[in-house]
């Protein structure tokens, strides 16, 4: 097991993962292994190993009984997150608002925000989510969600290349119905100002044109080109249930495995000997020069914004990543941290492969400061790695402050929506069958009208309209917004911040030794000992908030 705060998790759970829907016969197992001490032959328990016997490739991705219903992520400790930083709270003065009770109350703690020049309600957006099924079994939700939180919805890649209905000029996509039903979706509920839907771009997308469809047919107003995965570097995979459709999908020049076309893997599909082909993306290699004149080459078709999406990869791509956003001034730079999957990721990249968020944040920030101090253009920058709540992206915005505010405008998140948006619908089907939890239904009644605590809200805001708000995209809202939000403006005001651009990295402080050497943030028994005895001896204390606001600024990166 684990020693806090020096040594990662061993690979004791090496040979039985939740992810993989694999378990151990003994509990004492071997912590280099993560194997039962003795392995007998009598045993029927799916081991790692045990499973791989048996079903080989498919024990490399999450529990495939459950794809299209579920998301998956590592469960490896990497010796440092968001828990080793505390928010330092305050008592002298306030900022962004008049110091007085009656207006520095925490409602009135603004967190709106602007990414790339798109105005969001809250500080938070959902990240690409492509083909794979989980996306679109739970589009509704997702996109209405956003839509009425007044935030962005990323549609992430293969969406044009995996529609079987789409239409092809030349190799080019000129028609395809899942990818406009992507969009109106949100734009069902969109309010025209805040937020915006946006269409990732991959290898794929580009050679079949999906960004000049996007521009020209729907008018989508951004375009988000991608490099790789988050959680991993080989390019997107899903499970493909239809013999015809995985050899549609090789015809149109997708990694489909095993091959549909080998007349022996044809039989052992139709024999039931495996139930899914992989359908994977071919990766890109991005060039300096290239990306820019790509760049230029978007906006001269129409796009009135460019993001880039990148996953965790090494320092210097992700140096290289920064200096390309900058040449090119990308209008937002999303950057996503080990190790998550909303589709399929492979369990091993998810655990082992890529920069964990914290670490990966660390390296951006030094670069974001070179950049600065030589004059350059620094987009605005989304992170993106797990993030569930207010206090890590409190701190993610608190780490990105150079002297003028976050670099940081606001949080991508992927697995937490979708998760919301699944509990909320699943509570609703089961309000509808009377199979409501004994607990929950006593505590909050059966009735989604009451058990939605932002029903209300809603029902104020859309009148009537709101009975066609999809009760997914309902817990989406209310989980942004009336947890994540009310959240987030009690932890600024605690902190006497009255806006975003208002929040300082003076106002975290490590609390391990690994935090401190890794991001630079001073371990919280090193934090203002000079102003406390300034303040004790010299002062009258009531000058702390202007003094230590200005000693945060020189914090080291």
């Amino acid at each position: 097991m684990p020693i806090i705060g020096e040594a990662i998790m061993s690979d004791i759970y090496a040979n039985s993962r939740s992810t993989t829907d694999t378990s151990v016969r003994k509990k004492d197992v071997n912590p280099t292994s993560g194997m039962c001490p003795i392995c007998i032959h009598d045993c029927k328990v799916l081991c790692e190993v045990g499973k791989s016997a048996l079903r080989g490739r498919e024990v490399l991705y999450p529990d495939t009984e459950s794809f299209g219903h579920s998301t998956a992520s590592s469960n490896k400790d990497y010796g440092l997150d968001w828990s080793d930083f505390q928010i330092l709270t305050d008592v002298i003065g306030a900022r962004g608002i008049e110091a007085t009770p009656d207006k520095a109350t925490f409602p009135n703690v603004d967190i709106k925000t602007k990414v790339g020049g798109i105005p969001l309600s809250v500080p938070v957006f959902t990240a690409g989510l492509g083909s794979t099924a989980v996306a679109k079994n739970y589009w509704e939700g997702l996109a209405i969600g956003a839509a009425i939180s007044g935030s962005i919805q990323v549609i992430g890649e293969n969406i044009c290349g995996m529609d079987m209905e789409s239409t092809f000029t030349n190799g080019k996509v000129t028609r395809s119905p899942e990818l406009k039903w992507r969009v109106d979706t949100f734009r069902q509920f969109w309010d025209g100002k805040n937020g915006d839907i946006v269409v990732q771009t991959n290898v794929e997308d580009q050679r079949l044109g999906t960004d000049v469809y996007a521009l020209s047919k729907l008018e989508v107003n951004v375009i988000e080109r991608k490099w790789g995965q988050g959680a991993k570097a080989i390019g997107g995979e899903v499970r493909i249930y239809d013999l015809k459709k995985a050899l549609e999908l090789k015809k149109r020049g997708y990694v489909v495995l095993p091959d549909p076309e080998d007349p022996a893997v044809q039989k052992a599909f139709k024999d039931g000997a495996f139930k899914t082909f992989e359908r994977h993306s071919r990766v890109g290699f991005p060039t300096f020069k290239g990306f820019v004149e790509d760049i230029e080459w978007l906006r001269d078709q129409g796009a009135k914004k460019v993001f880039l999406k990148t996953g965790a990869y090494r320092p210097a791509a992700t140096a290289f990543t920064l200096k390309c956003a900058s040449a090119a001034k990308v209008d937002l730079l999303t950057i996503d941290g080990a190790g998550g999957g909303t589709g399929m990721s492979p369990v091993p990249m998810m655990n082992d492969c890529s920069t964990p968020t914290v670490y990966l944040q660390a390296q951006v920030m030094s670069c974001v400061k070179m950049m600065k101090e030589n004059g350059m253009y620094v987009p605005d920058i989304a992170f993106a790695g797990g993030f569930v709540n207010e206090t890590q992206i409190y701190k993610s915005m608190a780490m990105s402050d150079l002297g003028s505010g976050p670099t940081v405008k606001a949080i991508a998140m992927a697995r937490a929506p979708i998760t919301a948006v699944m509990k909320a619908d699943y509570f609703s089907q089961l309000s509808k069958k009377s199979d409501l939890p004994a607990g929950f239904a006593k505590t909050y009644t059966s009735d989604p009208s009451k058990y939605m605590i932002a029903y209300s809200d809603l029902e104020k805001k859309y009148g009537k309209d709101v009975k066609k708000i999809p009760m997914g995209a309902m817990g989406l809202y209310t989980y942004w917004h009336d947890r994540v939000g009310i959240g987030l403006q009690q932890l600024m005001a605690g902190a006497r911040k009255w806006n975003l651009s208002c929040i300082s990295r003076s106002d975290i402080a490590s609390i391990s030794e690994r935090a401190a050497r890794v991001t630079g943030i001073p371990m919280l028994q090193d934090v203002e000992t000079d102003l406390m005895a300034r303040i004790l001896l010299d002062g009258s204390g009531e000058e702390a908030a202007p003094v230590r606001s200005k000693a945060g600024k020189k914090a080291k990166v």
